[in-house]
């Protein structure tokens, strides 16, 4: 008996000995491929981009998983607390996997064999970790037995608490969200420190499966499971249970948040942001670094901006008449659900989109864009309102801008038609007709000292098209090309009194006749280059550009950013190159801080993601500013780097030229501003491109207005009659409550009284006279100079009025040096 119970043992104790080889080289090949655990260490998950404007506000958000990392000292002990309670309560006990939670999961699965239930897992946090960054997602038991010797090593090597850190901020809660950060600022807006134990509990139920407990899709269940974890936050003594049964009894309180851009008017800008960082740094460092972005957007400056282009293209195209609704849906039936699949426009939520119910000769009854549920339900309420005869008395205009005799909306609406509205008053049931514009435009404004673009208007609305007309339109400029012209002519000896023939003149080239011509046609006779530049004479333009030489012009747009190569023909002086708004904005900056080139920039800061600058636009040196201590030395001194491209008299005489502009130019009575403003209209052939580009001391802007294929907006419909007075109320709103500055005139300019017309002296009590500043050692001519005088006679009228102009009349000049 002793010995075969010897023998049993022998045997046992081979068989025993050959299992554990078995075993031993089965772990040996399982765990001779396992990955490398220490990558843990140097964890960099996809984190969103933030973009923010210049007082800090949010802006925009991008990224392919929406995630913010938090260390683990920045989320709360209740989150740390529900988590632990729904995934793994004994987290801060067990080495890596939980032995007495696998051995419940086991005999739970054993007892519910052939009933149907889904099995009962046993997965630590840790070995989560292990799966979610080291492993695939495969259901074998090979991946199940690396877990756990990942899990084993990973608790040797890192603390519990970060392991917790790496798994709060990985873990996928659905919709896109990613992270504990992530997810409370997707389900409820908030910031990981303002959840509510309710909150946190639902977050904490969703790893499990996000689609099983969706809020809108599956209420029920998400309500169920977020009350259990409640219960177990109470059973592991985290919760008391007072606050757990008042957080049972609250709803899920689901706030989904919106996506794109996040401050008010702002769509435009942050494209304009968004495509400027991809093509600096790539798509990945975008969606995926992290980056920390702080702009140059005045959110206030930006809502002016928004504001006067908005107003101007809907005055515009209410004159041209009612051009039919937005589109026919049934009245049979609930008329509200096909009209809540109609898209409003996000970025204009002043409109709404309502349909026709009834029409009669008193007035129209619409029913309004019923709301929907973040789940896409429909809500029940419906409301409805009513268009007055004289609230949509621009609609009696036929499409061709004729305008109809009947002032009754019969005929004009019909019941079914979709159309938009916008309330007269807030809270009132009185509507006015609205309708999306064809024509569209682009506003920048900017900082002319710095560059830094404060303002963009892309167009009337993002949600109507995300063409940005501000930064990729490239339209002709029209006249407010010419002040480039004329500057060239004034940093090569003209004068401001120098004297051109504004009459026809016809040119040649490859056998083609060119006759320029006046807008409106007809001329002047000889006019000095400040009359030319006021009056947007072409006729002189063409005769000073072509007295240079359009090799020196193209030279001069090239170095001011207009053109990156500019044709040298002569039609290009009278701005029938095209360019963009923010390329003439930064041009007339140049202007505007007495000749330093600018770089335009809508960034003036990036951060990555541990908070390195990697981009700055402020690249002036501060000499002195990092003195540990003050020993009397002289203050800190910002040295300008930035490339003088004109001379600063000239920028001057340019400026005080264009003020004419403004008060008895083109743009006279268009402009209204308590300070010192300066600028020129633009009016492209047949009046396709409206233009206006200006500046005070402190801030330039410029607006262009057109259709996106280009076609004549009307005859009458100039830079002065369309594009200036967007200007102007934007210059309004932009300027208000900040004092008004003075241009600055370069130390050594003379002012001397001189003929308008002449540009000669003008004796004391002279009519027609002006204070015009020249250069030292220039100033008004001795004699009537002409340039482009061959065979022309001066009028008899100019002869009289200026004594001076008697003394002698020379034709043929070149200009006065």
């Amino acid at each position: 008996m002793i010995r075969l119970i010897g023998y049993l043992f022998g045997l046992a104790s081979v068989l025993a000995l050959g299992v554990a080889a078995v075993v031993a080289v089965y772990l040996m090949g399982v765990t001779k491929d396992l990955p490398n655990y220490e990558v843990l260490a140097s964890y960099s998950p996809p984190v969103t981009t933030r973009i923010h404007a210049g007082n800090g506000a949010l802006v925009a958000e991008y990224a392919r998983e929406r995630r913010l990392f938090l260390p683990i000292q920045a989320i709360p002990d209740r989150v740390k607390a529900a988590f632990l309670s729904a995934e793994d309560k004994n987290f801060y006990n067990h080495p890596g996997v939980d032995i007495y939670g696998l051995g419940r999961a086991i005999l739970v699965n054993v007892q519910n064999l052939g009933s149907g239930r889904r099995p009962v897992g046993a997965s630590t946090i840790t070995q989560q970790v292990a799966k979610n960054f080291l492993l695939s997602s495969d259901q074998t038991m090979d991946r199940k037995i690396k877990e756990a010797i990942l899990s084993f090593r990973i608790e040797q090597a890192y603390s519990k608490d970060k392991i917790l850190e790496l798994y709060l901020n990985e873990i996928f809660f659905g919709l896109n969200a990613y992270g504990i950060a992530g997810a409370a600022l997707t389900y409820f807006d908030k910031s990981v420190t303002e959840l509510t134990i309710a909150e946190t509990a639902y977050l904490a139920a969703l790893p499990k499966g996000p689609n099983n407990y969706h809020p809108f899709r599956r209420t029920e269940a998400a309500l169920e499971r977020r009350n259990w974890v409640i219960d177990r936050m109470v059973e592991n003594g985290f919760v008391a249970r007072e606050e757990a049964e008042d957080a049972k009894q609250q709803p899920l309180g689901v706030n989904l948040r919106r996506t794109g851009s996040s401050l008010f008017a702002s769509d435009y800008f942050a494209e304009e942001v968004r495509r400027q960082i991809i093509e600096k740094y790539g798509d990945k460092s975008l969606y995926e670094g992290g980056l920390s972005v702080r702009t140059s957007l005045d959110p206030k400056m930006q809502i002016a901006a928004r504001k006067a282009l908005q107003s101007a293209l809907l005055t515009y195209d209410q004159r041209r008449g009612f051009r039919g609704p937005i589109k026919q849906i049934p009245l049979e039936g609930d008329w509200g659900v096909p009209l809540a699949e109609i898209p409003a426009l996000a970025d204009v939520p002043e409109w709404k989109v309502a349909v026709v119910l009834d029409v009669a000769a008193d007035g129209v009854d619409i029913g309004l864009q019923p709301a929907k549920e973040a789940g896409g339900r429909v809500f029940a309420d419906r409301d409805r309102g009513r268009i007055a005869p004289d609230d949509m008395e621009w609609a009696y205009r036929a499409a061709t801008g004729d305008r109809k005799s009947t002032k009754s909306p019969v005929g004009v609406l019909n019941p079914g038609d979709v159309v938009y509205v916008e309330a007269k008053e807030e809270g009132a049931s009185a509507y006015r007709l609205r309708q999306l514009p064809k024509v569209q435009g682009g506003l920048v404004a900017m900082d002319p000292h710095t560059g830094r673009v404060l303002a963009i208007s892309g167009g009337f609305s993002y949600a109507q098209s995300e063409f940005n007309r501000a930064t990729q339109a490239m339209r002709q400029p029209g006249s407010s090309f010419k002040p480039f012209v004329y500057a060239a002519a004034l940093d090569t000896g003209y004068t401001p009194a120098s004297v051109i023939l504004d009459a026809p003149v016809e040119f040649v080239s490859g056998g083609q006749v060119w006759r320029p011509q006046n807008y409106g046609g007809g001329s002047a006779g000889p006019q000095t280059l400040r009359l030319g530049i006021e009056k947007s004479r072409n006729l002189m333009t063409v005769r000073l550009a072509n007295d240079m030489g359009m090799n020196l012009v193209a030279e001069y747009a090239e170095r001011f950013g207009i053109y990156n190569k500019m044709n040298p023909v002569l039609a290009m002086s009278l701005g029938s190159g095209e360019t963009t708004v923010l390329r003439m904005v930064s041009a007339y900056a140049v202007f505007a801080n007495g000749g330093k080139q600018v770089k335009p920039t809508l960034i003036d800061r990036i951060q990555d993601r541990h908070g390195k600058t990697i981009f700055r636009h402020e690249d002036r040196i501060c000499e002195a500013c990092n003195a540990e201590t003050f020993n009397g030395q002289e203050e800190p001194t910002v040295v300008d780097n930035r490339e003088q491209v004109l001379d600063p008299m000239t920028a001057y005489q340019i400026t005080s030229m264009m003020e004419g502009v403004v008060t008895r130019g083109t743009a006279a009575g268009k402009i209204k501003l308590d300070r010192p403003v300066a600028g020129k209209t633009g009016t492209s052939n047949d009046e396709k491109d409206a233009w206006f580009v200006g500046y005070t001391p402190d801030l330039v802007a410029g607006v262009f207005i057109g259709f996106d294929q280009p076609a004549p907006l009307g005859r009458g419909s100039t830079g002065g009659s369309l594009a200036a007075p967007v200007f102007n109320e934007f210059m309004q709103m932009a300027t208000a409550n900040t004092p008004p500055g003075k241009f600055f005139v370069p130390q050594g300019m003379n002012f001397i009284a001189v003929n308008r017309t002449t540009g000669m002296f003008a004796y004391e009590g002279e009519p027609d006279t002006i204070m015009e500043a020249f250069k030292p050692g220039t100033g008004p001519a001795d004699t009537l100079s002409i340039i482009g005088m061959d065979g022309y006679a001066p009028p008899e009228e100019i002869l009289r009025d200026s004594p001076q102009a008697n003394q002698a009349v020379t034709s043929g000049s070149g200009g006065l040096f």
